[in-house]
């Protein structure tokens, strides 16, 4: 989906705190000479991207999709910070253990020949190493680990993708087909942001019922999504010809009837299946 551009504009002057806010987060967390413009930028860049790409029929709250677009474009560009080689990498580890253990060793800091003799290795190079270690500007192996938790790629690869898209694809149907009042609380709780009490007052009902009705609702979707993708998991009801069993059979073909009309999942999850997946619980078997 793509949005005007008077839309875009607005939703990128509502949320520009964002950026400051993701920012001043990662400085906390990184080496001084990371530079805060450059982090700023990136983070620009991607607002503008969630605004365009933004989806407001998901019900997902803009500022919480953006949020997650931002950190993402963040954590991309300390990865394209990394500047050294994995040998200069390796040669900076190793002046620094060198030089600790001499350190602690000595009771003082260890000349630069003390240093290449324990290195094995010449003056010169121990000078090539400390020049390396002075101009680094993050590295990611070497850096506090923390950061190195930040940086790492968990996106899925194209698999996992695959299955991710197709459950939501799933999801998405069968929180459509729920009975009307328990879709109400779903969307309300879930995708709207909706308190208890309020939607206690919208349906007429105290909000240990609207608690009643969420447990009921997350465990129809449960099974409506098992019946479909996994069988097996699938509980049978005390009284399988009972009026409640053939209720719940009704929509477990009504989901499938559903789904099937929906256009098929893409193997890359986009705009809309972020956004799901930023709001949603998982309706675990």
């Amino acid at each position: 989906m793509t949005n005007s551009a008077a839309s875009v504009d607005d939703l990128v002057l509502a949320n520009l705190p964002l950026i400051g806010y993701a920012v001043s987060e990662l400085l906390h967390r990184v080496p001084p000479s990371v530079s805060r413009d450059e982090l700023a930028s990136a983070g620009s860049l991607a607002l503008v991207l969630a605004a365009r790409a933004y989806d407001p029929t998901t019900g997902v709250p803009f500022a919480r999709y953006a949020s997650l677009r931002i950190r993402g474009a963040l954590l991309d560009e300390l990865r394209s910070m990394d500047w050294a080689s994995r040998g200069a990498r390796q040669r900076v580890r190793e002046l620094a253990a060198t030089s600790e253990r001499l350190t602690a060793a000595l009771g003082r800091a260890p000349s630069r020949t003390e240093l290449a003799g324990a290195m094995g290795t010449d003056v010169a190079a121990v000078d090539r190493a400390a020049q390396e270690t002075a101009r680094r500007v993050l590295s990611i192996d070497a850096a506090d680990p923390a950061v190195t938790d930040m940086v790492r790629d968990d996106s899925p690869n194209p698999e996992e993708a695959l299955l991710t898209a197709e459950r939501l694809h799933w999801l998405r149907a069968a929180v459509h087909t729920l009975p009307e009042r328990l879709r109400v609380v779903v969307e309300g709780i879930f995708l709207q942001d909706r308190s208890v009490a309020e939607l206690a007052d919208e349906l007429g009902v105290t909000q240990s019922r609207i608690s009643q009705l969420r447990t009921e609702a997350l465990s129809l979707l449960r099974d409506g999504l098992n019946a479909n993708l996994e069988p097996d998991l699938v509980h049978t009801g005390e009284r399988p010809d009972g009026v409640a069993e053939r209720r719940r059979q009704m929509y477990f073909a009504s989901v499938a009837a559903r789904a099937a009309m929906a256009s098929t999942p893409s193997a890359v999850p986009g705009v809309v299946p972020t956004q799901r997946a930023a709001a949603m619980p998982a309706v675990s078997a």
